[in-house]
């Protein structure tokens, strides 16, 4: 499971560095994106395995972004987690049905988020 590449995309630097220590120290190879179309732009390039997504960005939001990963065959084995703040049940049904493989709500356990990613790697 080491060497996996997982791409982190957040407008929160403080929720950037914890994910980044979180799948470093974990054997995972972080990659970073600030906003969706850096997430883009980073995920053409290197492809990653699996994408922790926020979905309230200042560009093209979460959504947008896992729509757009997920109709591009290049990307078919990449696994997506949304990582958001917004937490009812519509939100998160929204979420699961642009094709986020789980959905995650802030805040959230280090631990939990991590059971997560591995259960889908």
């Amino acid at each position: 499971m080491t060497g996996k590449k997982i791409l982190i995309v957040d407008d929160e630097p403080n929720i950037v560095l914890s994910l980044d220590y979180l799948v470093r120290r974990k054997g995972f190879v972080p990659l970073i994106a600030r906003n969706g179309m850096e997430a883009l732009s980073v995920a053409n390039e290197h492809t990653p395995d699996l994408i922790i997504l926020d979905i309230m960005m200042p560009d093209i939001d979460g959504y947008d972004v896992c729509q757009t990963i997920k109709s591009n065959p290049k990307f078919s084995h990449t696994k997506i987690i949304f990582l958001s703040a917004k937490s009812r049940p519509e939100d998160i049904s929204k979420g699961l049905s642009m094709g986020a493989d789980k959905y995650v709500t802030k805040p959230f356990s280090t631990k939990q988020l991590l059971v997560e990613i591995i259960e889908l790697l």
